[in-house]
């Protein structure tokens, strides 16, 4: 039976998809998750949803305990997880207010736990990474994002820096050169994480700025990124909505 983690990235709050659910306070071996779990159903779908950044937005991209969100997740029983992510675009044709359903990553993160197998001691662990988001959910969040009338890019690669700070004009640039199309600060961490506890795992971004490579526009400032999402959260929270009847 399916059971579908829903990871809330900046400005989706849970209460916004959420009604009558059940709040959970969980431990994990790992340490408390950002925010309590709330368990619940959304279109006859069993729905677990955390906040990534606490329920007041507390954490910044690298105090978030990724693992023991993702382990918290997998408790209580998560067949699958889609995560939503506010991203920079570093591509023209990625507009404002786009949707890029994510196909790679490149992670630039520098000082954060990116892995449950920090020691061999139980044998050796190297989990394949070729692909690390999940076909079937990228093809029912693409489907969704469609027939609701989202301009969406079925495909994208992101590169996940360490935050807090957003990237100078040479490192956006740079970003650009290696082929990456959006920029944020959570998904490659929560990528390998699912994957590490094989749980299929998406990532649905939308574009609210173009980082600060492009000469015409003012730089990226987290005014502008929380407006951007702001003006389309309920566009969000209609493609997961729509997203739970599709997976099976």
């Amino acid at each position: 039976m399916k059971k579908i983690g829903i990871i809330g990235g900046t400005g989706l709050d849970d209460s916004q998809l959420s009604n009558n659910f059940k709040e959970l306070e969980v431990e994990t071996p790992f340490g408390k998750p950002t925010s309590p779990l709330k368990c619940g159903e959304i279109n006859d779908c069993d729905v677990i949803l955390i906040s990534r950044h606490g329920l007041k937005h507390q954490f910044s991209p690298s105090e978030v305990n990724y693992k023991a969100n993702i382990h918290a997740l997998k408790e209580q029983g998560a067949t699958h997880i889609i995560a939503t992510t506010a991203c920079g675009s570093l591509k023209e044709e990625i507009g404002r207010g786009h949707f890029v359903i994510i196909d790679q990553f490149i992670d630039f993160t520098k000082i954060r736990k990116n892995t449950f197998f920090d020691s061999f001691c139980s044998g050796v662990a190297h989990t394949p990474m070729a692909k690390p988001f999940d076909e079937k959910l990228r093809e029912a969040l693409y489907l969704s994002a469609s027939e609701l009338g989202n301009k969406v890019h079925k495909t994208g690669t992101v590169i996940t820096v360490e935050g807090p700070r957003f990237s100078t004009k040479a490192e956006s640039n740079m970003f650009r050169c290696w082929g990456a199309d959006i920029i944020n600060m959570s998904v490659a961490t929560e990528a390998i994480l699912a994957n590490e506890l094989k749980i299929p795992f998406a990532a649905i971004a939308i574009s609210t700025d173009y980082d600060c490579w492009k000469e015409d526009e003012e730089p990226v400032s987290w005014e502008a990124v929380l407006e951007e999402f702001n003006k389309n959260i309920d566009k969000v929270k209609k493609i997961l909505t729509n997203v739970l009847l599709k997976i099976k």
